[in-house]
Parts: structure tokens; sequence; C-alpha cells
């Protein structure tokens, strides 16, 4: 009986001997999924009396990268990347061309050759710095500022020493980083190399928003135009997008119930306008006040005088360069005119900060946050009306405050002195600013804008958003500690407990806890 032939198994991987005498090691690591070819890794070994185990060990090192599929799979390179992230993008169409604006003018000049395996650390460290230094990257061009002797460095002498501004970076970070999550899905790569990149610091968010005196001037300027000052004006009271005003037609004014509904929005890139879903892809219906009514309810009149017809047509655009209003108005124009309009009294304002003043004043006259992200548009609930406009609330309630102490009766006289009054003053406003946080908080967990789970700002970010010291934001964080509200651990962040706990912003600080402030 002949016994079958036995084989010895086949070991991963090769070693092969060079004519230097080095060894190189050579792994296959499948097929690259953009061009069908097989892919190896390689590494050399030098010469010399242990280069046999050396080799052995890249072998194994080889091979674990592969089993772990921590290994670059392609050969692609960046450029190759973008062009096929770009075909797939489901953005909007001004958003993707900015996308590819940024693409080919700052990272394809730059990181565009280099395939995707050869992205490290030192290289986005490398290609980050640059756009820092210079957005033109006119290191060694032939175009730059001024003429050295050999490979030109920017200095104080380059006119086009301009660098990128940190928005911009996160932008660009985005892009990349978005990129490389792709790449990982499609097993290109087996990691993101983009996320080696240092994060772009956020800056906190400062909106600017018109003065009430700025607020009455612009809208007294802007109604010596009757168009102009109605959409000034419903800019104002609704906080509407500027897209939004130019998409808005007359059958979206419901006049039983005295409501505007905001459906759509246009957009524009260079010359070009068109028509879309709003910013949040959500419909949302905004009330409309009595005087802001009425001024809406006789433009239409005006608007169909100026035209003869008897009422305008429910499809004609409500701000319109024809008198008929059968086109939208462009969002360019809108800015353009609005900060012409404030230049001639000598305010560089835009338009987007009407938007600003009716956040601000909706919450200073003690709208709750989630009524106010409804009318704003903002998605998440109103975590970002949280965000950027929560400091306003403790203006509002300081000037409360204020009102009421003006009716408040006179102390008797042994409380008169006016050392005791200022340090009575100091404690007032001590103990006012933790109660003012632990209340927002509070409300915001309340009503569901922050949940279960959801991290609190840094105190020391807090800090410098409501102009406080850290040590009263940790008194505040005390008191939602202490109702239940929250958790907070030594060296983390606090961790909303439970969002659904009965608590309101009114009774987060009860009297006992007033009173036995200092």
């Amino acid at each position: 009986m002949t016994r079958p032939a036995t084989s010895k198994p086949r070991s991963r991987g090769t070693v092969e001997t060079l004519p230097s005498g080095s060894l190189r090691v050579k792994v296959y690591a499948g097929s690259d999924p953009l061009t069908g070819r097989d892919v190896y890794l390689r590494e050399v070994v030098p010469a010399g009396p242990q280069a046999q185990r050396r080799a052995e060990k890249v072998r194994t090192k080889l091979l674990a990268q592969v089993d772990q599929r921590r290994n670059p799979r392609t050969t692609a390179t960046v450029d190759q990347l973008l062009d096929r992230c770009f075909e797939l993008m489901a953005v909007d169409e001004r958003t993707l061309a900015d996308y590819r604006s940024l693409a080919d003018n700052h990272v394809r000049p730059l990181l565009g050759r280099l395939q995707l395996g050869r992205i490290d650390g030192e290289t986005l460290d490398t290609f980050y710095r640059r756009l820092r230094s210079c957005r033109h990257h006119c290191a060694g061009s032939k175009h730059a500022g001024h003429r050295v002797r050999g490979k030109h460095q920017c200095d104080e002498r380059c006119d086009r020493h301009q660098p990128l501004s940190n928005g911009t970076l996160r932008k660009i970070q985005s892009i990349l980083g978005g990129a490389g999550q792709r790449a990982v899905r499609w097993e290109w790569i087996g990691v993101n190399p983009f996320d080696l990149a240092d994060p772009i610091p956020v800056p906190p968010p400062a909106p600017t928003p018109p003065t009430a005196e700025q607020a009455a001037l612009i809208v007294t300027d802007a109604w010596r135009d009757i168009d102009w000052g109605m959409l000034v004006w419903l800019a104002m009271v609704t906080g509407a997008r500027r897209g939004e005003l130019c998409a808005l037609r007359w059958d979206r004014l419901d006049v039983a119930a005295r409501t505007l509904v905001i459906r759509s929005s246009v957009s524009q890139r260079g010359g070009r306008t068109w028509e879309k879903d709003t910013k949040t892809h959500q419909q949302r219906r905004i009330a409309l006040d009595e005087t802001t009514f009425e001024l809406l309810t006789t433009y239409r009149r005006a608007c169909a005088e100026r035209v003869g017809v008897d009422d305008m047509s429910g499809q004609a655009f409500i701000f319109s360069g024809a008198p008929d209003g059968r086109v939208w108005l462009k969002p360019d124009t809108v800015s353009q005119r609005y900060s012409r309009q404030c230049a001639r009294r000598g305010w560089d304002m835009h338009i987007h900060q009407l938007r600003h003043y009716s956040a601000t004043e909706l919450i200073a006259a003690g709208v709750d946050v989630r009524t106010v992200a409804g009318r704003l548009g903002h998605g998440g609930g109103g975590t970002t009306t949280l965000k950027v406009y929560t400091a306003w609330v403790a203006e509002a309630d300081q000037r409360a405050a204020g009102s009421l102490s003006v009716r408040m009766p006179a102390p008797p006289a042994v409380l008169g002195s006016a050392a005791l009054a200022a340090s009575t003053a100091d404690a007032a406003s001590v103990d006012y600013r933790y109660r003012q946080i632990a209340e927002d908080f509070a409300g915001a967990i309340a009503c569901g804008v922050l949940r279960a789970g959801d991290q609190l700002p840094p105190q020391a970010e807090l800090a410098a958003r409501y102009g406080v010291v850290q040590s009263t934001v940790k008194r505040a964080y005390d008191v939602l500690q202490d109702k239940g509200l929250i958790t907070k651990h030594r060296g983390a962040r606090a961790v909303v407990r439970d969002s659904k706990a009965s608590v309101t912003a009114s009774n987060v600080v009860s009297f006992e806890d007033r009173r036995a402030a200092p």
C-alpha cells in the first residue's frame, strides 16, 4: 500500500538574499481594491552575522501587521482618495464646491501625491505648519513676492504671506478625517492616518449682536425703502437666515394662525443661485406678533398695488427684485446691502448678527431655550442654542434683579454703612452667579436639552463663558450634584445623571441653600 506523500507547510512570506548580502523580507498583504494588483510589504535587513535572525523578526512583524489589518492594502494616493470621496459625498452643492476648493488649493499641492500608507504624524505636522505660515504655499515658487538666492522661504518681506485661519484649518482637517474614515471602511487601509494630527482648537462662541440702540437705528434707516425695511424687520423678529428670507413666498404666511412657515432656503455660489432645503432639512413655523403681522399684511397690499392686482399670488416671493415677485433675491446682494448700510454709520456688521440679536433678546426676555431653538431652526433640540447663547440668561436675570431692587424699601439705618453695603453686594453677586449657573444647567436637564450621559463643559471653559472664577463654577456643580442631577469625579468632567428628574430651573437651589450662602 502506498502512503500519500506529505508536503511541508509553506511559510508565509519570503526572505531573499540580495547581491549586497542584505536580506529582503517580502510578505503578501492582499490585493489592491483600487487597481486589483497584489500588494506586498517589503523591508530590507542589512547584512551581518545576525541578519537571518533579524529578518525572521521583521517577517513576524509584517505578518502581524497583515493579520491585524494595520497595513495599507492599496497604493492609492491622497489625490485618488479625495476624488473617490467627492464622487460619493452626499452634501449640499455649495458645501461640496467649498470642499473641492479647499482640497484643490491646500491639500493636493502638498499631500496629493503621497500614498496613504506613507502618511504619518510628522507629515501631518509639517503640512499644517506650512498652512499656518502661508496660504499660497509659495516656498520655492517663482511667484514669490520677493527674490532671494537659493530656495525661497516665507518671511516678513513676502507679500503673499497670509496664514490660514483656524476655522479653515478645521474644515481641512474635517475633509481629510472623513476621507480617512471612508478609506478604512472600504478596507483600503487598516487605520485612519489623519487621526494622528493634533486637533485644531475651537474658540468659545462669542456672538456680537447689535445693541438695542444700534438695532433701532438700523431698522429706522432701513424703512426708507419699504421693501428693504420689511426684510430687516423680519430678520430681527424671526431670526431667519438670509437664504430663508430670500425663499419666503406669500403662501407661507398663515393668516389664520398668524405664523410664518420656513420651508426652504436660497443658496448662492458666484452668480448662480438655487433653492434647497433649510440647513437642518426641516421646516418650522414661527409665530408672529401683532405688529409684525400687520406690517406684513400692509406690505402685501402695497406690493399688489404696485403691480396693479387685487392680491399677490401665493407663489410670489415676499422679497423679490421683480415687481410681481417672480424671482427671489440673491443672498449675497442682501448681505452686501446690509453691510453697506451699517458701514455708513461706521459699524462693521453683517446680517447674520440680526439672528444673534433675535436669539439674545428672546433669552433675555425669559423665553426658554428650547423655544428659542425652535424659532431659529437650531438642530440638536437646543444644544447649539444653549452652548452659544447661555451667557445672556445670566445677563437677563441680573437686569431683573436690578429692576427688583429699585422697588424694594430702604434698609434699616443700622445696615446703612458703606463697608457693610459693599460686602453685602459682593456676597450677593457671588451667590447670584453660582446659583444662576446651577439654574441654567438644571433647566437644560429638565427640558431634555442635556440628557443622561452628556458631559458638562470643563470648569475653566464655563468660568470664561460666565466671566467668573472656577471656584464659582465648582460651587454650582456641587449644587447640581447634591440635587442628584450630575455626577462628578476627580480628574473627569461632570456627567448628567438623570435627564428626567422633575426639577426645574426655579427650584434647583432651595431657600435654605440661598440663606446659607456667604
